[in-house]
């Protein structure tokens, strides 16, 4: 799991969104974001996930946020996540696991007595200079919004 914590400059990133554009870190040079990694689209908890943080999106832009979510899903399945619950931030379609290798969010994990390599959910909270603010490793998929603005 991921050895970055708060205080630590936010890895420089650059992947396509949903729609093939690309996105990159220092697009949110002034802005506060909030990164936040899942394992895989259009499943029931990271549904739950990015639903919550897509509800209260506009307490998010109040506050001077800016949410992005990434996964190592295609394009296409990003996009239709995205479209299918009209969220009004990108997603990252991180195929080559880029962004998620440098957050180190990549490891093992365990499932019905089964472990396996995948994504781990963790959320990084960025300042406007690109400094980790918080790391959520332990993400409430029906209530992250208030772990994030807490």
């Amino acid at each position: 799991m991921t050895t970055l914590k708060i205080g630590d400059n936010a890895p420089n990133f650059q992947s396509k969104d949903q729609n093939g554009t690309p996105i990159s870190l220092s697009d949110y040079k002034g802005k506060k974001l909030v990164l936040f990694f899942y394992p895989k689209a259009s499943t029931p908890g990271c549904t739950m996930e990015a639903c919550n943080l897509r509800d209260n999106h506009e307490r998010f832009q109040d506050m001077g946020y800016e949410i992005l979510g990434v996964s190592a899903d295609s394009e296409k399945r990003q996009s239709n996540f995205r479209n299918k619950y009209n969220f009004p931030y990108p997603l990252l379609a991180d195929e080559d696991k880029s962004v998620i290798n440098a957050f180190e969010v990549w490891g093992a994990k365990k499932f019905m007595g089964r472990t396996y390599d995948g994504i781990h959910r963790i959320t990084f909270v960025i300042d406007e200079n690109g400094i980790i603010e918080d790391v959520i490793t332990k993400v409430k998929t029906k209530a992250h919004t208030d772990q994030i603005l807490k």
